[in-house]
């Protein structure tokens, strides 16, 4: 109890204790944005190609038929609750004189995509409705319709970022030229080049897909998967695909999965495919996590680095405590004397330093992490209001892939920054502590 009125009479009294708690609350702050940051870009990573994609995707080193026999397989098993196929190929789509946009085009089925991804929370006109989603046009019943990225046909605010909506939705129903191709399928005397036929299909905009993902809203479109077949193969039989998109059952392991999932493909593709054993093993079968660890070992290295940076910078702290609390010790010479004279221990004289650093560092640690958690939850606030009074634009979608800053606060390393706060706070401490329990009183009061 003596150490605890001890401390708050120091924090009433000496003012100067309140710059080192103010140290320490900016440190830790600035650390806990840093790492919820990048922590949240890594998370909104892996969480949008899980709804892009789904859970597992198995990518076919070439296109394969009979691909809902694949997919009924699947759904038997207790790992997968949905999967859909897909088939895709580059283009070029035509919006208008002079209007050329290279993009992928994505053949899919709407229906079972959305059972899949939650597809149809993406599109403009069609999130709200109770039906599945389709590629339908009200005005155009028999015609070919699609779904293009709103990026395709429309640019973010310079300013803003944001996409004017309205304007996009205009664009519904409006007819568009697709032109792709697919290498021909006769046989040819001449092997040194394969031969490229060139495909054209005329399509109706169906729906604005917007997935808050820059580099998917700018080069996607997606047309029913029996039509690009058509277009692309029009002398084959059968359903085709070239990838399959994969959601597991609730709380199934995702390696066990894809090691069912692997021995279903396997005996599919011998025994419905005839593939060689080398087509079989070229079978690219992984998580939609797993396809994103090479961006995310990265992006977790930077963070590292940044937060290595700033905590040595931080570190500036210590020398700041340290210095405060020498002071202290200094102008509390007669305070420790009597203290030391009523047979208080050396070591305990130390501790009430020791401990008064902790306590300056667990007050700064809370007041920083509290800090750091308004400018996390608020940061996209922030960085309007930035862009408004300075007309400087900090995120860019076209940059940082998302329409948003990932404001999401990582709790976990907020505990360990708030335990290295606390801890490097005592460390501060430890030089002006061992001056006080050498204290000698009898020298101290002396002459008082």
């Amino acid at each position: 109890m003596l150490k605890l009125l001890l401390w708050l009479r120091y924090l009433r009294k000496r003012r100067i204790v309140l710059l080192s708690i103010a140290a320490v609350a900016l440190s830790v702050s600035l650390l806990v944005v840093v790492s919820s940051l990048f922590t949240g870009f890594i998370d909104a990573l892996e969480k949008s190609a899980v709804e892009t994609i789904g859970d597992v995707v198995v990518a076919a080193p070439a296109k394969f038929a009979k691909y809902p026999l694949f997919i009924e397989r699947l759904e038997e098993t207790a790992s997968v609750e949905a999967a859909t196929a897909l088939l895709s190929a580059p283009g070029l789509l035509h919006l208008g004189e002079g209007n050329v946009r290279a993009v992928e085009i994505w053949g899919i089925e709407p229906g079972r995509r959305d059972k899949v991804t939650a597809y149809k929370q993406t599109l403009l006109r069609q999130k709200d409705s109770a039906d599945d989603p389709a590629f339908e046009v009200a005005d155009l019943p028999e015609s070919v319709s699609g779904f293009v990225g709103i990026a395709v046909i429309a640019e973010p605010n310079e300013q803003t970022d944001e996409y004017d909506f309205h304007a996009a939705e205009k664009m519904i129903g409006r007819q568009v030229v697709l032109t792709t191709g697919s290498v021909a399928e006769e046989d040819i005397s001449d092997h040194s080049a394969m031969p490229f036929k060139r495909r054209t299909l005329r399509f109706a905009i169906a729906d604005i897909v917007f997935t808050g993902i820059y580099d998917l809203d700018r080069s996607l479109v997606y047309i029913p998967i029996e039509d690009l077949q058509k277009a692309l193969y029009p002398n084959e039989d059968g359903c085709l695909a070239t990838k399959i998109h994969i959601k597991l059952s609730p709380g199934t392991d995702p390696e066990v999965a894809v090691a069912v999932i692997r021995g279903i493909w396997r005996v599919f593709a011998e025994n419905e495919l005839n593939w060689p054993p080398y087509l079989i093993k070229g079978t690219d079968i992984a998580t939609a996590r797993q396809m994103q660890v090479r961006y995310v070992v990265a992006l977790r290295k930077q963070m590292g680095v940044l937060l290595l940076i700033f905590g040595v910078v931080s570190l500036g702290v210590i020398v700041l405590i340290f210095c405060i609390f020498y002071m202290i010790v200094r102008l509390k010479q007669k305070d420790i004397a009597i203290i030391k004279s009523c047979g208080t221990a050396s070591s305990s004289v130390a501790f009430i330093f020791i401990g008064f650093g902790a306590f300056v560092g667990l007050i700064g640690s809370v007041i920083g992490i509290i800090l750091g958690s308004v400018i996390t939850t608020n940061i996209n606030t922030i960085e309007n209001w930035i862009r408004i009074i300075f007309g400087l634009k900090l995120w860019k979608s076209s940059v940082y892939l998302f329409s948003r800053i990932p404001s999401e606060v990582d709790w976990n390393s907020a505990l360990w920054i708030v335990l290295f706060s606390i801890f490097a706070a005592s460390i501060g401490t430890l030089i002006p502590a061992v001056v006080a329990a050498n204290t000698e009183p009898v020298q101290i009061l002396r002459y008082e």
